[in-house]
């Protein structure tokens, strides 16, 4: 039994000296863990504002692509609203043209006259329905320009602000 009770009471002695607690971390270690958690939450979150600004960059390209193609399509039209008109007035030029020199045979000096004034306005229509044409399509360009130079400004705010936040944290 003697070798019981020492193998006993060794036990009991180890068991007495060991501590049921946990080993408290010092200070340091403890503001180290701290730092390491602050460096992994910044990069996470860093990393969702990155996505989150590159997406939005995407929605703002496409948006400003559908606004180019959009204007683009609007100036076609226009202008094809305008050739239309323009050759509308210049057939209506030629019939007016037609017409005096079939009356001309008995009023020539009075007819001559008449032509002259109505060729005069049509010419005149042509010319004032290509420059609101041309004003028209300057103005849709310079709007255009203008969407894409804000929809620009908006998108570099956005990546600017996105990017200072993300610095921030």
């Amino acid at each position: 039994m003697f070798i019981d009770e020492n193998i006993h009471l060794n036990i009991r002695n180890e068991m007495s000296t060991k501590s049921t607690k946990p080993e408290e971390k010092g200070f340091f270690e403890k503001v180290k863990e701290t730092i390491e958690e602050f460096w992994e939450g910044t990069k996470d979150t860093a990393g969702d504002i990155k996505d989150k600004a590159e997406d939005k960059f995407d929605d703002v390209k496409k948006a400003v692509t559908a606004k180019k193609t959009t204007t683009a399509k609007k100036v076609t039209a226009t202008k094809r609203t305008i050739a239309a008109k323009a050759e509308d007035a210049g057939a209506k030029a030629k019939t007016a043209t037609k017409s005096v020199k079939a009356k001309a045979d008995s009023k020539v000096k009075a007819v001559t006259a008449k032509a002259k004034e109505e060729t005069s306005k049509a010419k005149k229509t042509v010319a004032d329905v290509k420059a609101k044409a041309d004003s028209k399509v300057k103005a849709v360009t310079a709007k255009a320009k203008a969407d894409s130079a804000s929809a620009k400004k908006t998108v570099t705010a956005k990546t600017t602000t996105a990017k200072r936040k993300a610095v921030a944290h």
